[in-house]
């Protein structure tokens, strides 16, 4: 049980750091969507792969909290 926690974290800890980076692509995506580009239809690809990378960390995180509970039951 222990291994398997330290994996959880270690990988939630890995998602948190892409996350931070996902929300500074999203914040220029959004940026150069906002001062009205041309084309904007690869910031709006990005905005949407942040989205599913965000998506991801809030359910590893929620994973990882459940574990965490059952685990001082």
């Amino acid at each position: 049980m222990t291994m398997n926690f330290a994996i959880y974290t270690k990988n939630l800890t890995h998602s948190g750091i892409l996350s931070l980076l996902a929300g500074l692509f999203a914040h220029l995506a959004l940026t150069d969507i906002y001062h009205g580009e041309a084309d904007v239809t690869l910031e709006w690809s990005i905005v949407r792969i942040c989205a599913v990378v965000f998506a991801a960390f809030i359910v590893a995180s929620l994973f990882t909290l459940i574990r965490a509970l059952k685990a001082l039951e």
